[in-house]
């Protein structure tokens, strides 16, 4: 690992999801000294990728961080496949649908169909959520075994509201159900008053890549929810485009009934 390029990551990771900090705040985050900071931090602003906020010494991330995403969403597969069937998704059931991918602990928004009903709504596209309080994190994790290790041996499980799951035991339960009805549900996990189902997006080799659900008030039964089968219709649609010849596909050893293959 090249030491420079992993701390420049590191104040990157710091400042995302609209922080703004200072050298101070920053160089404590990372434990390194301050002006080993303020040397990385020169070289990220110096390339746009930090700038400092007016009229304060505080820092956040700069454009150039928005233009890269842009180029990875642009030729992201699994997105411009996921698109069409979003739009379908939201225009059947009325709710705004999100898509997303797993990265490290945390799964992040890549496409975000807003409710078809007119409102004013807040673009969500690359907004972060831990992937133990989502609905499409734990439909990730229940099929991307490595990953759902790293989860549940990494310590306690940050709580985010009162009925996030910090148990990595209760959590290996519902990863366990998720494998068998391929939805996963999450209520009140993340953010109070707001609910989600999701299902997990497989491509031609049977690996998990994305995962695709709906946003659904937090004043109804969301286990039993109308649009439970379309999520699910919906992964297996956009995996079928990625060339994924089952859904969900089978582990290996697991002789347990799977859905049909995809045609």
């Amino acid at each position: 690992m090249i030491q420079s390029v992993d701390r420049a990551i590191r104040v990157l990771s710091a400042l995302q999801g609209a922080r703004r900090m200072s050298l101070s705040e920053l160089a404590a985050r990372l434990e390194l000294a301050p002006s080993t900071t303020h040397g990385i931090v020169r070289s990220l602003v110096e390339h746009g990728m930090v700038v400092q906020e007016r009229g304060s010494s505080r820092y956040q991330l700069g454009p150039a961080v928005l233009r890269l995403g842009n180029v990875y969403l642009d030729t992201l597969e699994l997105r411009s496949k996921a698109i069409p069937w979003a739009e379908d998704l939201a225009r059947r059931t009325g709710l705004a649908v999100r898509t997303g991918v797993l990265l490290v602990d945390d799964v992040v928004i890549i496409h975000h169909e807003p409710r078809p009903d007119g409102s004013r709504q807040m673009p969500e596209v690359g907004i972060v959520i831990p992937a133990h309080a989502s609905a499409l994190g734990k439909a990730l994790l229940a099929f991307l075994p490595e990953d759902e290790k790293r989860v549940l041996t990494s310590g306690e499980l940050r709580s985010m509201t009162g009925e996030t799951i910090t148990s990595a035991d209760h959590l290996r339960e519902v990863l366990e159900v998720i494998r068998s009805t391929g939805i996963a549900v999450e209520q009140d996990e993340a953010v109070l008053g707001e609910s989600s189902l999701a299902s997990p997006i497989f491509d031609s080799y049977g690996e998990a890549v994305g995962a695709v659900g709906v946003v659904i008030p937090s004043d109804g039964d969301v286990l039993r929810h109308e649009a439970r089968d379309l999520v699910r219709d919906t992964a297996r649609s956009v995996s079928r485009e990625l060339g994924a010849q089952a859904w969900p596909p089978r582990p290996p050893g697991d002789n347990r009934a799977r859905d049909r293959p995809l045609g």
